[in-house]
């Protein structure tokens, strides 16, 4: 988890971050953008390093579920990602 409580991001500027495993890291982080700042979420929702999360409660889901109806949040999925094929077969094998 990241450590992150009481860091306003009080400029406009755009954040970028990957791999949020945890609810909680998304809203600590999100809460505290100001305005005129943009978030982006990267990440492959199916690809899980953490032990305590699935693929339906980690935080990207979590983000983009629960913005997925929101005026001001965009979410795109690619059907398919750039990887060696090393990394391909270990995101479906391990």
């Amino acid at each position: 988890m990241i450590a992150v409580q009481g860091l306003v991001f009080d400029y406009p500027g755009t954040r970028a971050l990957d791999e949020v495993s945890f609810s909680l890291e998304a809203k600590t982080i999100i809460t505290r953008v100001g305005s005129g700042t943009k978030v982006v979420f990267t990440g492959d929702p199916y690809q899980i390093d953490n032990p305590y999360v699935d693929s339906s409660s980690n935080g990207f889901n979590y983000v983009v579920s629960r913005f997925r109806s929101e005026s001001i949040a965009a979410h795109i999925e690619f059907q398919k990602g750039e990887r060696s094929e090393l990394a391909e077969l270990a995101a479906n094998i391990l």
